[in-house]
């Protein structure tokens, strides 16, 4: 079992995470912050005995889990907004955090996850949360999503196949992947044009985020 995090840890984690805010040029309120960083409280208990995720350092969890979630949000277009393979809940429950008034679903066929991501959305009161354990395959919402984001879910020609029916005709899927995306923009499904490809700002210590926007074509 990893050890806990000392007290110190988490002031710094909080100290790191409004550092990187200014580098993303996003300005939350001192409560979404707040909020932010009792998230990774939780997500550190429940790893200590559900190995939930990799990164077990606050210091690692705000690079990989906020910062890597937040980089998007100046990209998201308005909407209700669909998070598939959330996993422990990223990145939809930092996109939800920072944007109370819009509706986000979060999507995993992992019992354990899901579980902890609607422990997460009732403790920290996020009303605008939905969460469902479903494979993406077989969920079928009505209507489907104007706005879909997925990270690290499958190669773009697969996941697209396997998503594609939860994105509304001129709805946008949006990619979170590595700098080395360009090989997976061939075999795209024919309903998807790919829009545009965007480098984030690199503010996790890591290989720097490539999001890559595709918009399902309208009907007719």
């Amino acid at each position: 079992m990893p050890p806990e995090a000392a007290p110190g840890d988490w002031d710094q984690a909080r100290r790191q995470l409004d550092q990187g805010l200014v580098a993303l040029n996003l300005d939350l309120p001192a409560a979404s912050r707040d909020q932010l960083i009792a998230l990774l409280r939780l997500l550190a208990q429940w790893n200590r005995s559900f190995n939930l995720t990799a990164l077990r350092t606050p210091a690692d969890m705000v690079a990989g889990h906020l910062l890597d979630s937040l980089a998007v949000l100046a990209h998201l277009p308005p909407g209700r907004l669909l998070d598939v393979g959330t996993g422990a809940g990223f990145p939809g429950l930092p996109l939800a955090i920072a944007r109370p008034d819009t509706a986000h679903v979060l999507l995993d066929s992992h019992l354990k996850k899901t579980r902890f991501v609607q422990h997460a959305a009732l403790t920290l009161d996020l009303h605008n949360v939905e969460v469902v354990q479903q494979r993406a395959e077989q969920y079928r919402p009505d209507p489907p999503f104007p706005v879909v984001i997925a990270r690290a879910f499958a190669p773009l020609p697969r996941l697209l196949r396997l998503i594609g029916h939860l994105c509304a005709p001129g709805g946008r899927v949006l990619a979170l992947k590595g700098p080395a995306v360009e090989t997976e923009l061939t075999d795209l499904p024919a309903q998807f044009e790919h829009i545009d490809t965007l480098t984030l700002p690199a503010v996790t210590g890591r290989d720097r985020r490539t999001l890559v926007v595709l918009a399902r074509r309208a009907v007719g």
